[in-house]
């Protein structure tokens, strides 16, 4: 699919769309739980409706689907097929392998795309000390594992992604898990474990969480059924955030300036630079100024990256991103792809070991990019194309769906020129 976006002036409302970090883990909790679970305001991405497929094939029902709400009915893991598929979703195969290690039945765990890349050596290392027979692709997909997961003490390194503690503190709560503990080492992306957390805590679930260096279960308890709503996501929000900030004056409604979710820090980058913000409720209205270079420490919300070289490309002078380090196994190397993508729009970008510079450009450039099939360059493009001086292409543009499926049409909304919206090649 290619897309075509003219210079544009943005004006008007728009809802943030569903969190799909939030919404995964919300299907992950109402497939532990025994009964009826409503979920509120659910996502319709590719990434969560990969989740939603993952748990009817370990066992759930999905009693209806509505664009407001998602019933879900379950007796716990049962699966019904010999094998599940997580699509693209790095957070769903790393949650819900332990989940599925939760039955005797012997599965094959697979992916798509980027996903079959990806390093998956953590479940090798990990799985034989709670009784989970697995075997692997050489330390990638496909898995094939057989539980029952055991709870037991473990210790495990979080440098590299914060998603597998969060499958293991769900998986340890959903086995009974009592008197143990998960030790990490150098764990990312602390905000994830505290949605994380939030989400079991609002199912019936308490772990006491030290100083993110250990999880210690107390008591056994179990998920118990809840209507849960779904968060704004702030992931996808970011994007909208800078469209204003850079192409005129929005209001962005559905963002939880108290949510635990990474990537409302978008908001330090935002006023950092001098953007116009201002809060009222559940409202941002944000407009444009004379946007100034910045510095900002993304190690633990590392997927804030594109949307942050967007704004940057708009500052004048230099701004400084810490965590180029995170970007690597993403759906591509993120660090990469924005030096490539975004120097064709003349946008001069640096890596230097863990710190990207972005060269503020008074006028960017109108070109032709690629996604690279992933769903956050796309979108960093299309936003930073709003300011080129003549038409951008995006190569690859339907790779949204994995995130955010309505983000040309959100945008189109608010005014942007999207040539014929969607160009077929």
């Amino acid at each position: 699919m290619i897309v075509q976006i003219h210079p544009s002036s943005v004006t008007g409302n728009i809802n943030a769309p569903a969190s799909k970090s939030s919404m995964q883990r919300a299907c992950a909790a109402a497939l532990l739980s025994v009964g009826t679970t409503t979920i509120l305001n659910p996502g319709h991405s590719n990434d969560d409706l990969a989740a939603l497929d993952v748990i009817t094939k370990l066992g759930a029902t999905v009693l209806s689907q509505e664009n407001d709400s998602l019933v879900i009915r379950s007796n716990g893991v049962q699966p019904v097929s010999a094998s599940v598929n997580c699509g693209e979703s790095g957070l769903g195969i790393r949650m819900f392998t332990p989940l599925a290690a939760l039955s005797e039945k012997e599965l094959t765990i697979n992916g798509t795309g980027s996903l079959l890349k990806r390093p998956m050596h953590f479940f090798d290392e990990i799985f034989p000390a709670l009784g989970i027979q697995i075997t692997s692709n050489k330390g990638q997909l496909p898995l094939v594992i057989k539980g029952p997961l055991q709870p037991a003490n473990i210790e495990i390194d979080g440098s590299l992604s914060s998603q597998f503690l969060t499958g293991l503190l769900m998986g340890y709560a959903a086995a009974g898990a009592t008197g143990v503990e998960i030790k990490v080492n150098n764990l990312k992306s602390k905000p994830y474990i505290d949605l994380t957390l939030d989400v079991m805590k609002q199912f019936g679930i308490e772990v006491e969480n030290n100083n993110y260096e250990s999880f210690r279960f107390g008591s056994v308890s179990s998920f118990t059924p809840q209507t849960y709503t779904v968060e704004g996501d702030w992931s996808g929000g970011a994007f909208l955030l800078v469209a204003g900030a850079i192409a005129g004056k929005i209001k962005v409604q559905g963002l939880n300036i108290d949510s635990t979710q990474a990537d409302k820090e978008i908001m330090k980058a935002l006023t950092d630079c001098g953007a116009e913000i201002s809060l009222l409720n559940n409202e941002i209205e944000i407009g444009p100024a004379a946007l100034t270079a910045f510095s900002f420490d993304a190690t633990d919300c590392p997927d804030l990256f594109p949307p942050l070289v967007a704004l940057a490309s708009c500052c004048m002078g230099t701004t400084i991103i810490r965590g180029v380090s995170r970007l690597a196994h993403k759906e591509s190397n993120r660090g990469l792809t924005l030096q490539e993508e975004f120097a064709k729009m003349g946008v001069k970008i640096e890596l230097e070991n863990d710190i990207m510079k972005v060269y503020g450009e008074r006028k960017l450039k109108g070109a032709t990019v690629h996604s690279r099939h992933d769903h956050r360059i796309a979108m960093a493009c299309a936003v930073a194309a709003l300011k080129a001086n003549g038409n951008t292409i995006i190569e690859e543009a339907d790779a949204i769906n994995k995130s955010y499926p309505d983000f040309y049409e959100h945008l189109a909304s608010l005014g942007a020129i999207i040539n014929n919206k969607i160009l077929q090649p």
